[in-house]
């Protein structure tokens, strides 16, 4: 894949920098800042992040997702028929347009089902002021803990930020986080708030696993 011709199709300028959008081969690659965030050719790690989360707990029919990307996450949530609602939080205009248009097909055309709310905000602006409950709530916002690409991102992975988290989670609630690496001072802050702690590691075929931690029954000092 990365010895095909790269070509740029839209490049923007944000308060968070730039955000591109560009093309090898037959897939899409979106890049912020000169680090790679994520491609249509490998999202087996963004589905797993929902499914795992769904297969723990009971019932789940509404889906709370932190980050677009290419649309994975959000395609795998409303494959599951018992899905009623899946909120979707995107800072970036650019990446919710260009699911509209140039990686629409790689998510079945997620953003067209009715069960689907976009909604263009900061998650964690967003968070603070959000009151409805959800049964899964998963967060690919950035690479990980450890790997942020923009520094106001750290604030994701801290305590307080896991306890507002936990807030909005319904009673049987799973909290899911998508990493592109390991990080077992996460795995503790988690332990923290949570009684329930699951690491996931996604093998890839070159480097690193992807990891997906999962929280849930959170501390009654935590909620």
């Amino acid at each position: 894949m990365h010895g095909q011709t790269r070509n740029i199709i839209q490049r923007v300028r944000t308060p968070r920098g730039d955000i591109q959008l560009q093309q090898r081969g037959n897939h899409y690659e979106i890049i912020s800042n000169g680090t790679f965030l994520m491609a249509t050719y490998n999202g087996e790690s963004e589905k797993i992040l929902v499914s795992a989360a769904l297969k723990n707990t009971t019932a789940p029919r509404n889906v709370l997702v932190g980050g677009l990307g290419v649309g994975f996450s959000l395609a795998e949530a409303l494959r599951h028929e018992q899905i009623t609602q899946v909120t979707v939080i995107e800072i970036e205009e650019a990446i919710i347009s260009w699911n509209r248009t140039y990686l629409a097909a790689f998510s079945n055309h997620a953003l067209k089902d009715p069960r689907t709310k976009m909604i263009q905000a900061d998650f964690l602006e967003w968070m603070e002021a959000a009151t409805e409950k959800y049964d899964v709530i998963c967060l690919d916002i950035d690479n990980g803990p450890d790997w942020t690409v923009t520094n106001s991102n750290t604030d994701l992975y801290q305590v307080h930020t896991l306890h507002l988290l936990a807030g909005l989670l319904s009673s049987d609630g799973v909290l899911a986080f998508w990493s592109a690496a390991s990080s077992q001072a996460f795995v503790e802050k988690l332990k923290e708030s949570f009684e329930e702690v699951h690491v996931i590691p996604v093998p890839q075929e070159k480097g690193e696993a992807d990891y997906i931690y999962l929280a849930k029954a959170p501390f009654p000092s935590v909620c």
